[in-house]
C-alpha cells in the first residue's frame, strides 16, 4: 500500500480521485491548496502526487520543485485543464513523472499511478543501494530500465550466480561489476579484473591460469594466475566477448568444475572464485556467427544484465552532468562552475555514442576552457555542438519497429507496452516475433 497525495483546490477531485485511489488500496491524503501540501510532505512518507497546476498561492510546477527538495523518490503528476505543449515540456524539465488534461478516466488515472508508484519504489531501492556503495554517478538514475538493472544487481550480488553485463561502451559495466562484488557476501575478499582485449593470446593464458617456470619465453620462474588471486573474491572479465576460442573452451572448464591447469603444468588445482563478466559485442550473433562458444554463453549468461546507453535515458543525462562536474572540479582545484542554458540544452540533444565515459571526457575539456563560474555552450565538443545528421530516409515499416523498440524497452510487461501503443496485446506479440524483438 502506497500513500498518496492529491493537492487540488476543487473539492469534488479531490474527493472523486480519493474514492477511486482507496478502492485500489492506496492511502490517500488530500490538500486543498500547495502550502497544505507542503505541511502533508512534512508529516506522511509521499510516494505520489496528484496536483493541479492553476491554484491559489504556490502553483502546481513551485509545488513540484519543493518536492524535489523535501522528497526525491516520490513522483509527480501534474493535472490541468490548461494543458499546452510548453506547458509539459516544463513540467517533464522539473521532474514530473506525466502531465495529465482534465478531464481524465479514472483508468487513465489507475495506469499513471500504477507505473509512477513502481518507479518511485525502484528509486527508493537506489537511494538505498547507493547508500550501501557510494555515490557513483551511474547510480543517480532516473530510467526505469537503468533502475530495473541495477536493482537486479543488487539481487543477484547475494549469491554466487555468474552475471552476463551487456552493453556499449562507456555505459558504466566496469562500475556495476565492482558494485556487484562490493554488495556481495564475498565483499571482504578480492576483486581481481582481467582485460580480454589488451594482451596477445599466450600471454592472456598466462594472465588468468598462471605458468610454471620454462612453460614459454620468459617464464623464469612459477607465476600464479589472476584466477588464483581472486580466491574467495570476484573475477571480472572485461570484454569477455574477445577471448579467442582455445581461451574459451578453458574459461568454459572453470565455469563447470573450477578447477584448471597453469600453462606448463599438469597439477590441476581449484579455486573459489566468483565470475562476472561484460562484453560490448551481440553474444547470441557471435554465436550465430561460430565465433563465440554457445556452451560457454549460456554459462556466462546465468544472469544477463544491459545497462542502456545515455541516448536512451535522457533524463539522467542533466544529472549525470551535475555529478560529474563536481568530481572533475574537485579533482582540478576548482569549484564546479553552472551549465549555461545554451549548454544544458546541447547536452539533452547530443547522442552520446560514448556514453557517460565521453559525457565525462567532454565536461572536463569545458571545465579546463572556463575560467568564470558557469559553461558556455562553446567550450563544449565540436561533436557536441554539430548539428544531427538527417537520417536516411526510413521505411514506414521501419519507422514503426524503431518506435515499438523503444516503448518496448520502457515498459514493464507486454500488457503496459500494448497500453502506451494503443494496440492489442496478441498484435504487439506478433509484431515483436516478425520484427525479432525478444
Amino acid at each position: 500500500m502506497a500513500t498518496v497525495l492529491v493537492v487540488d483546490d476543487e473539492k469534488n477531485i479531490r474527493a472523486h480521485l480519493a474514492t477511486y485511489l482507496r478502492g485500489q488500496g492506496h492511502r490517500v491524503v488530500q490538500a486543498a491548496d500547495a502550502a497544505e501540501a507542503v505541511r502533508a510532505l512534512d508529516a506522511e512518507d509521499v510516494s505520489l502526487v496528484l496536483s493541479d497546476v492553476r491554484m491559489p498561492g504556490m502553483d502546481g510546477l513551485a509545488l513540484l520543485r519543493e518536492l524535489r527538495r523535501r522528497r526525491p523518490v516520490a513522483q509527480v503528476v501534474l493535472m490541468t485543464a490548461y494543458a499546452t505543449v510548453a506547458d509539459a515540456v516544463e513540467a517533464m524539465k522539473q521532474g514530473a513523472f506525466h502531465y495529465l488534461t482534465k478531464p481524465f478516466a479514472l483508468d487513465e488515472v489507475g495506469l499513471l499511478v500504477a507505473r509512477a508508484l513502481e518507479l518511485a519504489s525502484l528509486r527508493r531501492d537506489n537511494r538505498e543501494l547507493r547508500r550501501a556503495f557510494g555515490s557513483d554517478p551511474l547510480f543517480e538514475s532516473q530510467s526505469a530500465p537503468m533502475l530495473r538493472a541495477l536493482e537486479t544487481a543488487r539481487q543477484v550480488a547475494e549469491s554466487d550466480a555468474t552475471v552476463l553485463l551487456l552493453g556499449e561502451s562507456g555505459t558504466g559495466k566496469n562500475v556495476l561489476a565492482r558494485a556487484i562484488h562490493g554488495w556481495s557476501p564475498r565483499r571482504a575478499g578480492p576483486f581481481v579484473t582481467i582485460a580480454c582485449t589488451t594482451l596477445a593470446e599466450h600471454l592472456l593464458e598466462s594472465e588468468l591460469f598462471g605458468h610454471v617456470k620454462g612453460a614459454f619465453t620468459g617464464a623464469w620462474k612459477d607465476k600464479p594466475g589472476r584466477l588464483e588471486a581472486a580466491a574467495g573474491g570476484s573475477v571480472f572479465l572485461d570484454e569477455v566477448g574477445e577471448l579467442p576460442p582455445e581461451l574459451q573452451a578453458k574459461l568454459l572448464r572453470f565455469l563447470e568444475e573450477r578447477r584448471f591447469e597453469r600453462v606448463g603444468d599438469e597439477r590441476t588445482r581449484e579455486v573459489d572464485a566468483r565470475i562476472v563478466a561484460a562484453t560490448n559485442r551481440d553474444l547470441e550473433a557471435e554465436v550465430a556467427a561460430g565465433r563465440f562458444r554457445s556452451d560457454l554463453y549460456y554459462r556466462l549468461a546465468v544472469v544477463p544484465l544491459r545497462l542502456p546507453p545515455l541516448r536512451e535515458r535522457r533524463e539522467d543525462v542533466l544529472p549525470l552532468a551535475a555529478h560529474l562536474l563536481a568530481s572533475i572540479a574537485a579533482r582540478h582545484r576548482r569549484v564546479a562552475p553552472a551549465l549555461a542554458p545554451a549548454a544544458r540544452d546541447a547536452l539533452l540533444a547530443y547522442a552520446w555514442p560514448g556514453n557517460v565515459r565521453e559525457l565525462a571526457n567532454a565536461l572536463e575539456r569545458a571545465l579546463v576552457l572556463t575560467s568564470g563560474d558557469s559553461i558556455a555552450v562553446e567550450s563544449l565538443p565540436d561533436a557536441v555542438l554539430a548539428p544531427p545528421r538527417e537520417p536516411a530516409a526510413a521505411s514506414l515499416e521501419e519507422v514503426e519497429r524503431r518506435h515499438v523498440q523503444q516503448v518496448l524497452a520502457s515498459s514493464a510487461t507486454l500488457e503496459e507496452a500494448a497500453g502506451r501503443l494503443g494496440i492489442d496485446p496478441t498484435t504487439l506479440w506478433r509484431k515483436r516475433k516478425r520484427w525479432g524483438l525478444d
